[in-house]
């Protein structure tokens, strides 16, 4: 049997949806999902294999101004995405009109000769007419190969997304084995968990200043004989005053995240976790290059 495949890019501003759709269309939470703006730093792969074809996505963080050396690597990382993509996801907010830095990005694709696929996405949130309304804004920037309406967190359009997908792949060899579902390493796979949970729990000025480091991971067999993950963490912060808020009264914020995270780990891994969380801060460290890297968010 021949075989297929497709690199797939996943673009777009912030918030719109990019990491829920890599979600859903891989079926498992690799990518870090909140309201937050800049939730995805770097790139994710996510794969998924179907019969005698492979696809192959490329979350992106969302398109933003760089205001930090980390948010340089962030722009970076959309860039490197797009390089070699096979197809492009343009993931749009219907519930707002298109902006400059949608814009700007959909002219950097135009000398691309890849597929571009245009997803409205929150389609639950709005009537016919602003779908229709919105249609007609985005085609008029860029002459798209498809357009699909769709509600990610209703899973309405998912399907026809796939369809696309596989249609528009190619002949050519599988890059990865058929049941892998991600080429994360496992310890940034449970950085991202613990920094999603941390993101949820958390009031909106902290968690841009978060990064998760993963200290050690290990395994050892409880008294009935089961396995359990161990897992030490280390939650950094930008100001000592973050670290207490991080902690909360008698340590309650921080049980919180790891009784989150940890729940969320035992499902992904399906084994029981023993998780560890400290909390240590790092001033500016969105601007030092060595801590980007060691944080593994560094574009290069």
């Amino acid at each position: 049997m021949s075989q297929k495949s497709a690199f797939v890019t996943i673009i777009g501003r912030p918030n719109t949806g990019k990491s829920s759709l890599l979600n859903a269309l891989v079926g498992e939470r690799i990518a870090a999902v909140s309201k937050k703006p800049q939730t995805t730093r770097t790139k994710i792969t996510g794969v998924l294999t179907k019969g005698d074809t492979q696809i192959v996505f490329i979350d992106t963080p969302g398109m933003h101004r760089a205001k930090t050396k980390l948010s340089e690597h962030m722009v970076n990382a959309i860039n490197d995405g797009m390089s070699g993509a096979d197809i492009i996801v343009f993931m749009a907010d219907i519930t707002k009109p298109v902006n400059d830095n949608e814009r700007e990005l959909l002219n950097s694709i135009k000398s691309k000769s890849c597929k571009v696929l245009l997803c409205l996405n929150k389609i639950d949130l709005v009537d016919k007419n602003t779908i229709a309304k919105r249609l007609v804004e985005y085609s008029s920037v860029y002459d798209f190969t498809e357009v699909i309406p769709l509600s990610v967190i209703d899973g309405d359009g998912i399907d026809i997304v796939m369809d696309f997908l596989i249609k528009n792949a190619k002949d050519g060899p599988h890059y990865f084995p058929d049941d892998a579902i991600t080429d994360q390493p496992e310890k940034a796979l449970i950085a991202e968990k613990i920094r999603e949970k941390a993101l949820l729990c958390l009031d909106d000025e902290i968690p841009h200043g978060i990064a998760v480091g993963i200290e050690a991971v290990g395994e050892h067999d409880n008294r009935l004989g089961e396995a359990v993950m161990d897992i030490d963490a280390v939650i950094y912060c930008e100001k000592d005053s973050h670290k207490g808020i991080i902690i909360g009264k008698q340590g309650s914020m921080l049980k919180r995240i790891g009784q989150a995270a940890r729940e969320d780990l035992e499902e992904f891994f399906r084994i029981k976790v023993n998780l560890k969380c400290w909390v240590k801060v790092k001033e500016d460290w969105r601007n030092k290059e060595g801590l980007i890297k060691n944080f593994g968010l560094s574009s290069k």
